[in-house]
């Protein structure tokens, strides 16, 4: 069975997807969830499901003892699901084609640093878009950069505030990324 390691640093719903799909799945299973916030509603949320989390700092991310402990791990896929931090060079070239994120956007459009959440959903408002969607990407040295795994986009209207495309979004990634992340390690995309 493979491993899948998520890093989320907020509310968690898409861990929670993921992790409830592959439940009962012989395909993989989520073996933990790291978390740079202790305060993460995700923390919870994977403890409802007995996924064991790793609670650290930037410093330690930066220091190599994030990287330490995912080699304990020996994950096959680690799955940045709302996750705000960079990751080091150190750990992604430790993980070359096995780390991925979802992007509230269809890139290159309103990715890079700062890019996320809300300000994404406002970004795509104020430049009145006519459709936006999400990308499920591998991670590279550089924010919102790596190849392009999958995109899927949604039309929008005029009148949606950001928080109507941010649902829109919400809705795209709980269909899609655990789809995506299974036929990921099926398939080695």
């Amino acid at each position: 069975m493979k491993k899948i390691v998520i890093f989320a640093s907020g509310s968690g719903t898409n861990a929670e997807n993921i992790i409830k799909y592959f439940e009962n799945k012989a395909i993989a299973t989520v073996v933990a969830v790291f978390t740079n916030n202790p305060n993460a509603k995700v923390i919870e949320r994977a403890k409802n499901f007995q996924v064991p989390t790793e609670i650290f700092n930037k410093e330690e991310l930066i220091e190599g003892n994030v990287l330490q402990k995912l080699n304990n791990l020996v994950p096959d896929l680690i799955v940045l699901a709302g996750f705000l931090l960079k990751l080091p060079k150190s750990m992604i070239e430790s993980y070359p084609n096995a780390i991925i994120n979802i992007h509230p956007a269809l890139l290159p459009k309103f990715g890079g640093k700062g890019m996320y959440g809300m300000n994404v959903h406002k970004a795509v408002v104020e430049n009145k878009e006519k459709e936006t969607g999400i990308t499920i990407h591998f991670v590279n040295e550089n924010y919102d950069e790596g190849n392009v795994i999958f995109q899927k986009s949604v039309m929008l209207s005029p009148t949606d505030s950001p928080e109507v495309v941010a649902e829109k979004i919400h809705e795209l990634e709980q269909d899609n990324f655990p789809v995506v992340i299974d036929k990921l390690l099926t398939s080695n995309l």
